[in-house]
């Protein structure tokens, strides 16, 4: 069973949404201001969120800024026609997806079956064990061994995929070259700092789009290498 937040400040909204949403298989969380929506994700485990973008307290931007520091569950916001820059905002800064209003049930319920099943696809967090890790765009997958990025298959070797793994286990976390070496290699680190970047440039070259100002591999100077969310 999936978890869907639905948040805006309108019960009434709410409540057509979770009309909309009653015959699929969802268990539906409410929330109505941008804050109770971060809470939520915070305290459960939420697959899909439906947000609205002008609300009180925390708007709908901000809170997916924020929800993209500790979940990728697919964010769709809830816009009025009026609010084109908000959509242009909101896919910029980690939406997946928007619905305008007023809704048609048929959209609301196509567009969330959609953005589930491209979650479950490249592996998002699923209620099941998939053995997936997702940041941004790139997706391990543990369990078959394989990565993709942007949905397409990325050829890594054993060493590349394993230094990946780590540092997509434990986001923003600074890791040095000893302990990455240690941790992989399972052996002594001689020698570590200048194994361990090769295969961090041969991993930012696969990677990244541009593998001299990388969005998700980073270093940081003096201790070494850490995974950030893509921002």
């Amino acid at each position: 069973m999936y978890h869907i937040l639905i948040c805006d400040d309108q019960p009434d909204i709410v409540n057509a949404l979770k009309i909309y949403l009653s015959s699929g298989d969802y268990k539906l969380f409410e929330a109505y201001t941008g804050k109770e929506a971060v809470a939520l994700v915070q305290k459960e485990e939420i697959h899909l969120i439906l947000m609205d973008v002008m609300m009180p307290e925390m708007d709908g931007i901000t809170a997916t800024v924020k929800i993209r520091e500790i979940s990728n569950a697919p964010i769709i916001l809830l816009t009025a026609k009026s609010e084109n820059e908000d959509k242009v905002l909101g896919l910029n800064i980690g939406a997946d997806d928007y619905i305008t209003k007023p809704f048609v049930p048929v959209e609301v319920l196509a567009r969330v079956r959609s953005q589930l099943r491209r979650y479950t696809t490249l592996g998002g967090k699923l209620p099941e064990n998939s053995g997936c890790i997702t940041i941004g765009s790139i997706t391990l997958n543990d369990t078959e061994k394989t990565v993709l990025v942007d949905g397409e298959p990325v050829s890594l070797t054993p060493i590349e995929f394993d230094i990946l793994k780590l540092l997509m286990a434990h986001p923003g976390k600074v890791y040095s070259s000893r302990a990455i070496y240690e941790a992989v290699w399972n052996e002594a680190p001689i020698g570590s700092d200048s194994a361990v970047a090769v295969h961090i440039r041969h991993l930012r070259e696969k990677i990244e789009i541009n593998p001299s100002e990388p969005r998700y591999l980073k270093v940081v100077w003096g201790q070494g290498y850490k995974m950030e969310g893509g921002k």
